[in-house]
């Protein structure tokens, strides 16, 4: 890296973030990937479009579809602010189930709690229906390699 990453300034936008995910996984996950739609300071948005085969049983979407959205807007969040970093790992994910989440496009908020020299910390909010109808909550962490 070149200078010392900030909460105040991205390094990828979304259409970069969406280059080095598609390349990073190219197999796309079945459904394939959530798209980045929003890269700003300190905050990402990705969708994920409704697929069924992302159902549990009562219709509503699994959890591992919440938790794997969640993952990659964190993912995509530190990346946005550290460049292309393949390396950078999660750590720890912890997810709140706040309400059964009905079948639709899953949006994943994320905003950017703490990002320091070897640890990156996150927010993740998801929701179908609505930001006012948060279905999910994540908090996650990432270890952020030494690219000195």
């Amino acid at each position: 890296m070149t200078s010392t990453p900030s909460l105040d300034a991205i390094r990828l936008d979304a259409e970069a973030l969406n280059a080095f995910l598609a390349r990073a996984f190219p197999h796309g996950g079945g459904a394939g990937l959530p798209r980045v739609t929003l890269a700003e300071p300190g905050r990402v948005q990705v969708v994920r479009p409704y697929d069924p085969s992302s159902l549990r049983p009562g219709g509503v979407i699994s959890g591992p579809t919440l938790m794997a959205t969640a993952d990659t807007a964190a993912y995509a969040l530190i990346l946005a602010h550290i460049g292309e970093v393949p390396m950078a790992v999660t750590t720890s994910l912890t997810m709140h189930f706040l309400r059964p989440t009905k079948p639709g496009d899953l949006t994943a908020e994320g905003r950017l709690l703490r990002l320091g020299r070897r640890i990156a910390t996150c927010d993740i909010r998801l929701w179908t229906e609505g930001p006012e109808r948060i279905a999910a909550q994540a908090t996650v962490a990432y270890a952020i390699p030494d690219v000195a």
